[in-house]
């Protein structure tokens, strides 16, 4: 006998298999735009697609009746390279963003920061530095 649970756990498998779709999969729905490729994912209104670049999935957009959006922004797109390549610059922003966070900047970076622009974490970590004086030279 099937359950109505088993039932629909095959089901919501289905369906998590044709989203998952790799772009070369024969049964994927593929569009081609410039370097980018959208792998339609479902929905009818707006229609979703997987944004890929190099191999590389980058993000989301949406095909609304009217337009075209990415998720990352408050822009409507005409077209859909548009939305493409706003959720790819955004996503570059994000990883300069995210490597700038990850490594804290060098004493000898802090010293050219102007005095305004330091946190305390910085000045404390100023107070602390002894800089190499193997170079200098006494005038």
């Amino acid at each position: 006998m099937i359950s109505p649970l088993s039932l629909q756990q095959t089901q919501l498998e289905e369906f998590l298999d044709k989203i998952l779709l790799p772009p070369s999969d024969p049964n994927a729905e593929v569009m081609e735009i410039s370097v980018y490729i959208l792998v339609y994912v479902g929905g009818a209104c707006p229609r979703n697609y997987r944004v890929y670049k190099a191999d590389s999935m980058i993000g989301v957009i949406f095909q609304h009746i009217t337009h075209w959006s990415n998720g990352v922004d408050s822009l409507r797109y005409a077209e859909s390279v548009d939305a493409a390549v706003g959720l790819d610059d955004f996503m570059k922003v994000a990883r300069v963003s995210r490597t700038a966070i990850e490594q804290p900047p060098t004493e000898e970076e802090l010293l050219d920061k102007e005095f305004d622009a330091l946190t305390n974490d910085e000045w404390e970590r100023l107070k602390r530095y002894v800089p190499q004086a193997k170079d200098l030279v006494a005038a």
